[in-house]
């Protein structure tokens, strides 16, 4: 599911009385005069492939850090695509935004990441995803009772290891061991439709969903090292040992953020072994990127 975090951009025509053609402002500030010359690897690339001429200046905000595992980087370049839109007049739909950023992330930019990530950002919402081998993707949202929904939003706890990492140097280890972790990837994947019929069936005890998370991070940790590490498999036993039923490390691995499913009355106890960390309140955000004020001329009295 899409959580209720996110990152927030502004872009605004530069006037042209500065030295620098572009201004980008994220946990750095780069001044530019030309596109080749910005070191933020996705505002280079989509720079270029849209052909931005003028100059322009954006600034980046989010409400988690990067490299933590919550698909950050592709919120980004989701958001990127859809303000350069808006400013050409253009409406890209949720298909587009996210075809178009795995584009730039896998074959322009040439990272080792995934295509959930930007799915997600483009879409939002509670679903299911089918990729298909042509590359092209199936999002159908999971159907359930709004109580069940509260229930199962209830049950789920979000922590920050306090541990950053690049993805796809963890990815990049995955891929080369695809062929020896076939099997585990086909169990992975069967997770989804149990996983799926636990949401769906009310007669199912969602607490069969943390023995499912449990499952499929066991699968996880083992497709290449580092996706956990010492203190990470420490921090899952002591969630284990108050209580959570089951839990997974968000992400390619190696730090971030972690997810246990916990029953309600167990979340004290949880919280308190885990004091440590910072927890994060979550929800669902029902609508993906979307543009929050259009003013393609600019902020006037009116």
């Amino acid at each position: 599911m899409a959580i209720n975090k996110y990152t927030y951009l502004t872009l605004r025509r530069l006037p042209p009385f500065f030295e620098h053609k572009h201004r980008i402002v994220y946990s750095r500030i780069e001044q530019v005069r030309e596109n080749s010359e910005i070191e933020h690897p996705a505002v280079r690339a989509v720079f270029d492939e849209v052909g931005v001429s003028e100059g322009l200046e954006i600034h980046n905000d989010a409400d988690l850090p990067a490299r933590s595992g919550l698909g950050s980087s592709s919120a980004f370049t989701v958001g990127l695509l859809n303000v350069l839109a808006a400013q050409r007049g253009v409406r890209m739909s949720k298909q587009q935004l996210a075809l178009e950023a795995i584009r730039i992330e896998q074959d322009v930019i040439g990272e080792a990441v995934g295509s959930q990530d930007q799915i997600w950002a483009a879409y939002g919402g509670f679903n299911r995803i089918d990729f298909q081998a042509d590359g092209s993707f199936d999002v159908r949202p999971v159907v359930m009772p709004s109580q069940r929904m509260d229930a199962l939003l209830g049950s789920l706890m979000l922590f920050f290891t306090g541990f950053s990492r690049f993805a796809a140097q963890i990815e990049h280890k995955k891929m080369e061991n695809l062929e020896q972790k076939e099997k585990q990837l086909h169990e992975i994947r069967g997770l989804v439709d149990e996983a799926e019929t636990i949401l769906c069936q009310p007669d199912r005890s969602l607490d069969e969903l943390g023995g499912l998370l449990h499952e499929g991070w066991m699968r996880k940790r083992s497709l290449a090292d580092g996706v956990s590490t010492g203190s990470i498999d420490e921090i899952y036993d002591a969630a284990l040992g108050a209580g959570a039923i089951g839990g997974k490390l968000l992400g390619a691995g190696g730090g971030g953020f972690i997810l246990f499913y916990v029953p309600p009355e167990k979340r004290q106890s949880v919280r308190k072994r885990l004091s440590s960390l910072i927890e994060v309140d979550l929800g669902i955000d029902r609508t993906g990127s979307t543009i929050v004020m259009y003013e393609p001329n600019g902020l006037h009295r009116r």
